[in-house]
């Protein structure tokens, strides 16, 4: 979230950003209602000053008639501006929490996910002496994930991971989190289930609450029991990745200055609805409910170009992974129509699916300034002894299905088998999958 000064201060610069992002926010609106907001603040404070003069008279002796009357249409009148004060103050929420972070110099002005401009490209596309089958298929004659049984189980989008296809997952997972720790970063097993607060201050909610029908999110409808036996109704909430988590874990707190920038990484399983994805992807791994994955995050000074260095330290670990596994990747620069409104600079890295016919996205690495920070509270301070706030950026470092997916479809064989990448077999303990013996 913005602060409202700054907001005022780059109000032209903010309205071409929401014009840019696509985003349904009229700025102008936003302005009239804070200034309403703080009138009616002043208004409050000035009865309130009044109500105290009448009490401090009062003390004094008797209050006279007039000062009774005086003080119950003081108390009537607060009452009255205070309800129309918290109506316009959530407009103002909901209208603030879709204020934009302005796009960095060099992201690409476009409309949506099509604009996107190709970074850069990473090794070759693998050629077959024969037509290369899809991860679908490849999982199915390889006994190593069984949808029907998931679907069965889980539902829509469900499967169950079997066999081998389990191991070549959780060695995905252990070099990725090998990997992170060798780069300084320090691992978490963090929450997955979360209050709602670590959802709105790293963005994942669209407005100021959870809303079912457009956050893609899954709600727990359990209430919990506290230590005393009392019940807690505060909704809990499953997180779609680590970030929230990690992100949550500083926030209400001060840090120093000396002690940035703070590396972690968090690995996790990941829940999604993909209900904004309805009927696309239908089959496969492609785009699930439930994954898990590795995720980088840092937290840095309010400091742009050292936060700059930070995301291309971030997506460089991702790239030296996506070399060592034998993949053929590209590097995206996202456009600022399907930038968030939070982030400052995102970039994306796609796999190549050779059997699928096409790219998969397997990382995303953003840099969202102070956007995060302000809704979670997360300050340091400065050399100065100035309170600031910190800077806040994350990175998809390892995603489970989709650089499986790549695997089985860039290192199948002929003969119907999968090649382990060297750099996963001591995790394996094998260097190829091939068809279980029934």
């Amino acid at each position: 979230m913005l602060d409202i000064k700054y907001i005022r201060e780059n109000s032209a610069k903010i309205r071409e950003a929401v014009k840019n992002k696509n985003i349904d926010l009229d700025i102008d609106e936003l302005l009239a209602v804070d200034d309403k907001r703080r009138a009616l603040q002043i208004e409050i404070d000035e009865i309130r000053a009044k109500k105290n003069k009448l009490a401090d008279a009062g003390k004094s002796g008797k209050p006279s008639k007039e000062q009774i009357e005086e003080g119950k249409l003081l108390k009537t009148k607060v009452i009255e501006i205070e309800a129309e004060s918290k109506v316009v103050q959530e407009k103002y929420m909901a209208l603030m929490v879709k204020a934009p972070t302005i796009p960095s110099d060099d992201t690409p002005i476009g409309k949506s996910s099509e604009d996107n401009i190709v970074a850069g490209e990473w090794g070759k596309k693998p050629e077959f002496k024969f037509k290369p089958k899809d991860h679908i298929a490849l999982a199915e004659d390889l006994d190593l994930v069984d949808f029907e049984r998931g679907a069965k189980v889980a539902g829509y989008r469900g499967y169950y991971l079997k066999g081998k296809g389990t191991q070549l997952v959780m060695s995905l997972m252990m070099y990725a989190l090998n990997k992170m720790t060798e780069k300084g970063y320090l691992p978490f097993i963090p929450p997955t289930l979360v209050k709602g607060f670590a959802l709105f201050g790293s963005g994942y909610f669209k407005g100021a609450e959870y809303n079912g029908d457009v956050d893609e999110i899954y709600k727990i409808a359990t209430s919990d029991k506290e230590a005393d036996g009392s019940e807690n109704k505060e909704q809990k909430f499953l997180v779609g990745t680590a970030e929230p988590s990690l992100l949550a874990y500083y926030s209400g707190e001060t840090l120093k200055e000396e002690d940035l920038p703070i590396r972690i990484c968090g690995f996790s399983p990941c829940y999604r609805s993909e209900i904004g994805s309805y009927g696309k992807d239908t089959k496969g791994l492609y785009r699930v409910h439930e994954f898990m994955k590795v995720e980088q995050v840092v937290i840095c000074k309010a400091d742009v170009e050292e936060a700059n260095k930070l995301q291309e330290e971030m997506i460089g670990v991702s790239k030296e992974m996506h070399e060592e596994l034998g993949f053929n990747y590209r590097q995206l620069k996202i456009c600022t129509g399907d930038l968030s409104a939070g982030k400052y600079k995102a970039y994306d890295l796609e796999a190549w699916l050779p059997g699928s016919n096409k790219w998969a996205e397997t990382g995303s690495a953003s840099n969202f300034l102070d956007w995060q920070s302000r809704r979670l509270n997360v300050k340091y301070i400065d050399k100065n002894g100035e309170k600031k706030y910190v800077y806040m950026l994350n990175n998809t470092a390892m995603p489970s299905p989709r650089p499986f997916m790549t695997i089985l479809e860039t290192f199948q064989t002929e003969k119907g088998t999968v090649k382990i990448p060297q750099v996963l077999q001591k995790f394996t303990g094998f260097d190829e999958i091939t068809k279980p013996i029934k």
